[in-house]
């Protein structure tokens, strides 16, 4: 299935207020203590369901959150636990029969669900819960992860920064923001580009776990970090990717 963008890059920037930066954009919010999760009204809710019937098409193991979320060392930082028995358990990440009919090694996002698919071999895919700012909105369709990076940099654009005056420490001009864990765009970010042009859409970490499942202040598609690490391992470079609304 191809699903053509609902904006055209031009609108797109318009719409982030980003310009033409290239570097890690807007796709974060501000910093002082993570995250900023305030809900924005965008219609199509994720849907709330039983756990147990995000389990009815397959029958296999699962893996263990307490496993899955426990504190984690990864480049020389020491990721905190999450506390999963938060999170609505929809958004653990756990194999589910594939629902997208895309070939395997495929990334689809969709946006409305708050759900994150890799798919694989043998009908199934591996899910992540998500969340998704108001950038994370704006684009739609198909194209590639062009590169990832392990514990990258955040340059908030010089918008934002006019915006936010507190930022200015963060620009571009002064370097951006050092990797770590308050670091919005969290332990790994992978780039997504259409037709060979950065379209300034992000997968990246999360150093805030109130902010999955939930449609939030800003910020392109954000996963916990213990689940972007598992994402970036599986996911090489040039692999297709899928982002839909609906």
């Amino acid at each position: 299935m191809s699903l053509p963008s609902s904006f055209s890059r031009r609108n797109f920037l318009a719409f982030a207020g980003i310009g033409a930066v290239s570097t890690l954009a807007g796709c974060a919010s501000t910093v002082e203590s993570g995250p900023v999760v305030s809900p924005v009204q965008y219609t199509g809710a994720p849907p709330s369901r039983p756990f147990r019937s995000w389990f009815s098409s397959y029958g296999g193991e699962q893996p263990d959150p307490a496993v899955m979320y426990a504190a984690v060392e990864d480049g020389g930082f020491l990721i905190p636990p999450v506390p999963y028995q938060q999170i609505d358990p929809q958004f653990y990440r756990q194999r589910v029969a594939d629902p997208t009919g895309e070939a395997p090694g495929s990334v689809v996002v969709n946006t409305r669900e708050r759900h994150l698919y890799v798919t694989e071999a043998g009908g199934t895919a591996m899910r992540y819960g998500i969340g998704v700012g108001r950038e994370g909105f704006a684009w739609q369709g198909r194209g590639v992860i062009q590169w990832r990076k392990k514990w990258p940099r955040w340059n908030p654009p010089d918008e934002m920064v006019a915006r936010q005056p507190e930022l200015v420490k963060y620009s571009i001009a002064n370097g951006g923001m050092d990797p770590g864990l308050k670091n919005p765009l969290g332990a790994r970010a992978l780039y997504i580009f259409e037709d060979k042009q950065d379209s300034l859409y992000r997968l990246h970490g999360n150093p805030d776990w109130r902010s999955i499942g939930k449609a939030v202040s800003s910020g392109c598609v954000r996963l916990l970090n213990q689940d972007v690490i598992d994402l970036y391992d599986r996911v090489p470079e040039r692999a297709p990717i899928l982002v839909t609304q609906a």
